[in-house]
């Protein structure tokens, strides 16, 4: 069996849609059968860096055009004739797009759709982007055989925005590495602590800073915590991220705030360690796998309700109204270090989690694959 993916976001994104992919065919080479090869379909060999994430393997290589075309253009169609030169039996749509005209080559297809935030919540989008989305998520899911999930808030956003079959759609949940498990050294916390300053006492925030996000909530409550606890967030930064330091500046938070921006992957686990506790105050996300690097670093989590982060987290984190800073300030009060039943919501989080790991998740996918080739 030959399994061609769009590979684009796996070389081009550090995060997000590209992790996503980079996890899912590393885990998905371990798993497959020795008659099973993995081809990533890609525009053109991408960043150095995020290539050498794929690891190397005798069943799974990368491919490139062709012919030259335009690589939106090759994405968005001409890559079917390579696929038909290649003889692919299924071709899976990474980041919820497929190409034109795949159903017409006879090509079993799977897509991954990550979340419809554009339709769900169109207040962040202009209305160009709305358009284009939109009809690429309607062309989508009409070609598609089959269509993963990433949640079954993402499954109740497809089926109400889009006639869909029920028996369709299979949710599978992102795969997570279990990197974020491993513990740093002291020398690696010394350093990254002098690199960056950081407070003695923090919660951390790890996510592009965008209003969605909504990472002024933290903000707000950090006025209702105690003096010794600061907020540590990490990410890229939008023109959102100035209306936050403006409410820091007008609300005299300068020392109890630090936005960090830029900061490697190789950092992360070691500024998790050091935390008390991850904030996660998005209004919605397709899964949000910054919750489940968190736990796996050691760390209790508050997020919001409204979406579905709290299948991220299990029972054992806590959820309050994205609007609600009051009860953002009492729920990370419940997990500061000291707080009664800290330990255990920890632990209890961490074995939800296992859910989420590499093997299961391929596992599931690869089923998917074999059950469209016995359907088709």
């Amino acid at each position: 069996m030959k399994i061609g993916f769009d590979a684009k976001r796996i070389t081009h994104n550090a995060t997000g849609l590209g992790s996503y992919g980079r996890t899912l065919v590393n885990a998905l080479a371990d798993v497959a059968p020795d008659d099973c090869q993995l081809l990533l379909y890609t525009p053109d060999k991408g960043r150095e860096e995020l290539c050498r994430q794929v690891r190397p393997c005798d069943n799974m290589r990368f491919v490139y055009p062709q012919k030259k075309l335009p690589k939106w253009l090759w994405r968005s169609k001409g890559i079917v004739n390579d696929l038909q030169r290649d003889h692919i039996d299924i071709f899976h749509g990474l980041s919820g797009e497929l190409p034109w005209g795949i159903r017409k080559a006879a090509i079993g297809s799977v897509v991954t759709i990550h979340d419809l935030i554009f339709l769900r919540h169109p207040e962040y989008y202009s209305r160009i982007d709305r358009l284009i989305y939109r009809r690429k998520f309607l062309q989508t899911v009409s070609e598609a055989d089959r269509i993963i999930a990433i949640s079954e808030c993402t499954k109740r956003d497809i089926m109400h925005y889009a006639d869909v079959d029920e028996a369709k759609i299979s949710v599978v949940y992102q795969s997570c590495s279990t990197f974020f498990k491993l513990r740093e050294g002291e020398d690696k916390l010394q350093d990254v602590n002098a690199r960056y300053m950081l407070p003695p006492r923090y919660i951390v925030n790890v996510g592009t800073i965008e209003e969605r996000k909504n990472i002024l909530l933290a903000v707000k409550a950090l006025r209702r915590l105690p003096q010794d606890i600061a907020l540590v967030v990490v990410g890229k930064a939008t023109p959102y991220c100035d209306k936050v330091r403006q409410y820091i500046a007008d609300n005299g938070l300068q020392q109890r705030v630090k936005i960090l921006h830029g900061v490697p992957n190789s950092y992360l686990p070691a500024l998790y360690q050091m935390a008390e506790a991850c904030v996660y105050p998005s209004r919605y996300e397709g899964f949000g796998i910054p919750i489940i690097e968190a736990i796996q670093s050691g760390l209790p989590v508050v997020a919001c309700t409204g979406s579905c982060l709290e299948e991220a987290g299990g029972p054992d984190c806590l959820y309050v109204d994205p609007d609600d800073d009051e009860a953002m300030a009492q729920a990370i009060r419940r997990v500061l270090k000291g707080s009664d039943g800290r330990d255990n919501r920890i632990a209890k989080a961490q074995q939800y989690i296992t859910r989420f790991e590499n093997s299961n998740v391929a596992q599931q996918v690869l089923d998917i694959y074999r059950q469209l080739r016995i359907d088709n």
